[in-house]
């Protein structure tokens, strides 16, 4: 009988396909959430250890770039711009509607992992902000009752 492959195990085949680009630890990231909807916690030390670099190296990239999981998003993602020309035209408003509307604040999913709210910083579609990125599709002109309607419709 053949046994799933471990985290470990598939973490150390995403960093050996990058072995021998430079600046590898991006792109690692990126697989190895594309391949389990976030950084699982367990995936850290691997690729610490495949780079030579510390797990507070690789920690301290997946926090400073934001849209990096260390825990699953719901199955709906909202991601409302917080960048400062949305920011001028209303966007803390959309935000705080949203927040309000789900139960959870920035960066939350809300308990039956319907919808998570994150922050995205431009979505080049400044000229109607403010901006959001709902289950990857842009949206313009996201006041804050759109807000609490796009966020209470997608957990009907």
């Amino acid at each position: 009988m053949t046994h799933p492959d471990t985290l470990p195990d598939q973490v150390a085949r995403i960093c050996a396909a990058h072995a021998g680009r430079e600046g590898p630890l991006l792109p690692i990231l990126h697989d190895v959430q594309a391949s389990f909807g976030h950084v699982p916690a367990g995936a850290v030390p691997v690729i610490a250890e495949a780079l030579n670099l510390t797990r507070a190296e690789v920690h301290g990239v997946m926090s400073f770039y934001h849209d990096f999981r260390d825990a699953p998003a719901g199955r709906h993602v909202v991601k409302i711009c917080r960048s400062e020309a949305c920011q001028a035209v209303g966007a803390d408003a959309s935000i705080a509607a949203a927040e309000a509307a789900l139960g959870v604040p920035m960066g939350g999913t809300t308990a039956d992992g319907a919808v998570t709210l994150e922050p995205v910083y431009c979505l080049g579609l400044c000229a109607c902000g403010p901006a959001a990125l709902v289950d990857g599709e842009v949206v313009g002109r996201v006041d804050a009752a759109r807000a609490e309607a796009i966020v209470k419709g997608l957990r009907a």
